[in-house]
């Protein structure tokens, strides 16, 4: 398989010429059919960030946003420097879906070391996943690598392997307890953690600027980038008796990895989460790369009722972002966490934590308070901050995994004979590193996965239908 090598490189920002919010901002129809936004919104990261609509200040050059943009919520920034390059009620809280998995990843990932680690699956570990849920098809009695349970996360969106993680970490209190308070330390204060797989739940709720942070974050991490970059892979199946336990191929949902029909993948891509419930409605964060600059979007239940919405409005926003950069003002910035904050002076009002003030997909708030661990994991010494404000992303690299495992960097333009020989490097560094993906089983599961509890939808794809069952073939 071909891989797409995505090296980033420091990029100075180029100064922009501000205009009235207002005259900037290209006013979209589409707005009518959304639900109004709360009257008040947090202005964590700037004023702007607080106030309801669309924000950019367009600089002399600076294209237009893309129109017909229907999501509820969203937030385009630059990776590096944390601006925010423009947003839409960006601190909406609205229902994540399995974006939430992001800071599920975030959170756990650092403790389940090494991954090489094998673990067998009892039948408790199992039984807390949600009717309805996107699966992998973990078997109680099976043993699997924690490297197999996080691309289980990653590909497939499986609750199942979120569920037996977190039994690992300590049992599902524990870690939605862990995430509330990593969420805390982020800054991420629009979110309440209630489910660790994002799977409907009363009070739980996120906004575009937190899932942008949240990912910002879990990008620091090598581990993460390369999960969340991952195209395919193999994970083990059933064992049946007098047989090897084979394996069975699994697709990344996320369709700017992928591509799926009506959406191509996107040039640069390099992941990170989407997700879908009929609550939440279809939600996206990607990271992609383009001439050195590094970009992050979030894109929150879009209206639209064309295929993949999500996706397309999320690849707009890349697009005008990298055409746009060095040519707009900064209408807020991604706030560093609050071990790392010099107070710069950034917060703005509302720059509290949630504590479980739930705003519904109408904008009405609703009273109540979800109490949260004090804890905190930090973001720790992957995240350098400059000036405050900073994050170094310079000597990171992003790659898109085409096949798990990846032995080193190709890109698309290299020949035939280097493939080959990436190949065999790969095969070699999947015997030295024990990574498990044999197994006899397909579980076919869906995107669209239906969630009986609340008569929602859990999945990671738009529409409803189709339920996660173990069938002969993968639909993704």
């Amino acid at each position: 398989m071909k891989k797409i090598a995505l090296t980033i490189t420091s990029a100075a920002l180029l100064s922009g010429f501000v205009l009235s919010p207002a005259a900037a901002a290209d006013k979209d129809t589409s707005d009518d059919k959304q639900p109004k936004p709360p009257s008040t919104m947090s202005s964590l990261g700037g004023e702007q960030l607080g106030k309801a609509g669309t924000q950019v200040n367009l600089g002399p050059g600076a294209p237009v946003l893309p129109k017909k943009l229907s999501g509820r919520s969203w937030i385009v920034a630059d990776a590096e420097s944390g601006d925010v390059l423009a947003a839409h009620n960006s601190h909406w809280r609205l229902p994540p879906a399995s974006t939430l998995k992001m800071l599920f990843a975030d959170t756990v990932l650092p403790a389940l070391q090494p991954t090489t680690l094998a673990h067998k699956v009892t039948e408790n570990e199992l039984s807390g996943v949600g009717e309805g849920s996107s699966l992998v098809g973990i078997k109680e009695d099976h043993t699997y690598t924690v490297h197999d349970l996080w691309l289980g996360v990653f590909l497939r969106s499986g609750n199942d392997a979120v569920h037996v993680l977190s039994e690992m970490y300590g049992g599902v209190q524990k870690t939605v307890d862990a995430m509330q308070a990593h969420a805390e330390e982020l800054q991420a204060l629009d979110t309440v953690v209630v489910s660790p797989d994002g799977y409907d739940a009363p009070r739980q709720v996120s906004s575009a600027y937190d899932l942008t942070l949240i990912a910002r974050s879990g990008l620091q991490k090598k581990d993460f980038r390369e999960y969340a970059a991952t195209a395919s892979a193999d994970f083990p199946g059933e064992k049946k008796k007098g047989k090897k336990r084979e394996s069975f191929e699994i697709s990344n949902t996320n369709r700017l990895i992928t591509g799926d029909i009506g959406v191509d993948p996107y040039q640069g891509i390099a992941g990170v989460k989407n997700g879908y419930t009929t609550h939440a409605g279809n939600t996206f964060t990607g990271v992609a790369e383009r001439n050195g600059k590094v970009l992050l979007v979030t894109v929150m239940n879009p209206s639209a009722e064309e295929s993949h919405a999500v996706y397309k409005e999320a690849a707009h926003l890349l697009d005008w972002g990298f055409a746009a950069s060095g040519k707009v003002t900064p209408v807020g910035q991604l706030v560093p966490p609050r071990s790392l904050d010099t107070g710069t002076g950034i917060g703005g009002k509302g720059a509290t934590p949630a504590a479980g003030a739930v705003q519904g997909p109408g904008g009405k708030a609703e009273a109540t308070h979800a109490s949260a661990s004090n804890g905190s994991s930090g973001v720790g010494t992957a995240l350098a901050i400059i000036g405050g404000l900073l994050v170094v992303l310079a000597a990171a690299v992003f790659l898109v995994n085409r096949r798990w495992p990846m032995a080193g960097r190709t890109r698309q333009t290299e020949t035939d004979a280097a493939e080959t020989a990436a190949t065999a490097a790969e095969t070699k560094d999947a015997e030295d590193t024990g990574k498990a993906g044999k197994s006899a089983e397909d579980t076919g599961e869906a995107d669209k996965d239906v969630e009986d509890a609340g008569k929602d939808v859990e999945g990671d794809s738009e529409g409803a239908g189709a339920t996660a069952s173990a069938a002969p073939t993968d639909k993704s």
